[in-house]
């Protein structure tokens, strides 16, 4: 069975930096892409980042320029690096999958992890 285990969330003061990791643990062919969604309070879940087997990179132009998401095909691990974090980068981050094994490709989410910024 196919899992995504995130880490790195936390509490950090305006203008620090956190790093986001997510590995997909189980048996898996090949990743399309992985990346970021974040939920505030009261919003909607939202794309931060995500990057595609290719290379190719699709983010949110609230964090371009401060964030910067990676990949490491052979861990299936994705890593966001979140610098001048700003109070508004409050948020539950959840990892996303797209998962090639069993003949499909399949669609995962983590479970979330918090990550506080403090004014």
């Amino acid at each position: 069975q196919v899992h995504l285990v995130e880490s790195g969330g936390g509490l950090v003061q305006a203008g620090g930096s956190l790093r986001l990791s997510c590995a997909a643990s189980g048996t898996i062919i090949s990743i399309n892409h992985m990346g970021w969604y974040r939920q505030a309070p009261g919003k909607q879940r939202e794309l931060v980042a995500r990057v595609f087997r290719g290379g190719s990179i699709n983010s949110a132009d609230s964090v371009k320029g401060r964030f910067t998401i990676s990949m490491d095909n052979a861990k299936s691990t994705v890593y966001l690096q979140m610098n001048s974090l700003k109070p508004e980068d409050t948020a539950i981050y959840y990892c996303n999958a797209n998962l090639f094994y069993g003949g499909t490709y399949y669609t995962h989410w983590g479970q979330g992890t918090q990550v506080t910024v403090s004014s």
